[in-house]
């Protein structure tokens, strides 16, 4: 089994229940949502492809992991769209190492892959989550690049689990800029409903990512619309 490695690099989670705790990145290559304000466009959008991308077995990835990365840090399985490949092989090399393995996802597809840690982002105007994903998410993360999304997002989550965190994150282009149609959508949320989190993307406010040699540098603008900037 080899897997396409788009980037890995590490760095520490940026967002959500584990926010500011170290994690190596495995961000996978492919993703058919083209959501169109993605911040990782480079991992689908044509004319953002990368020159080239590494096709990585479990074991080469795991020796990246114990080679870059100390004891004790996550490991933070994302895309693109990393539901899509057979992660049993790299979670039973990660496990074997003894490190904790997160995925993020928009949970098209079944899990495969002994994971710890299963961050759901749905996106309901896409292909929407498999309720077996739902039932097995322990955080969600919605994002809303309008007020309409929080309900939308909310709307993909019949059977959730009660113990489940549920974070509302404005889409980043409407964080940069202020806003507050979204920014007091999502207050609004929080302050009817108490078990929403308001959310942020704080690695991108410290640019943790760039430190990284690995990490991919590249301009690559929201969704691979200029319009929307970086």
């Amino acid at each position: 089994m080899k897997y396409p490695v788009h980037e890995r690099f590490y760095t520490w989670q940026g967002e959500g229940v584990h926010l500011g705790r170290a994690a190596y990145f495995v961000r996978l290559y492919g993703c058919p949502q083209a959501c169109p304000w993605c911040d990782s466009a480079g991992t689908w959008h044509p004319a953002y492809r990368p020159a080239s991308v590494s096709l990585l077995d479990a074991s080469e990835i795991t020796r990246a992991v114990a080679e870059e990365s100390p004891d004790g840090a996550l490991v933070v399985v994302t895309g693109g769209e990393p539901i899509l490949f057979d992660l049993r092989p790299l979670t039973d090399e990660l496990h074997r190492l003894g490190r904790r393995i997160h995925i993020e996802t928009s949970g098209i597809a079944p899990l495969r892959g002994d994971l710890d840690w299963v961050a759901l982002s749905p996106k309901p105007a896409g292909q929407r989550p498999l309720p077996e994903v739902v039932a097995r998410a322990d955080e969600v993360k919605i994002i809303v690049h309008e007020p309409g999304d929080i309900a939308a997002g909310l709307g993909t989550l019949a059977g959730l689990r009660e113990d489940a965190t549920v974070w509302l994150h404005p889409e980043w282009s409407r964080a940069r800029d202020g806003d507050r149609a979204v920014l007091d959508a999502i207050t609004a949320a929080v302050k009817a409903n108490p078990r929403l989190r308001a959310g942020y993307q704080m690695h991108k406010l410290y640019r943790a990512d760039d430190l990284d040699a690995h990490s991919d540098k590249r301009l690559v603008p929201l969704g691979g619309n200029v319009a929307l900037g970086y």
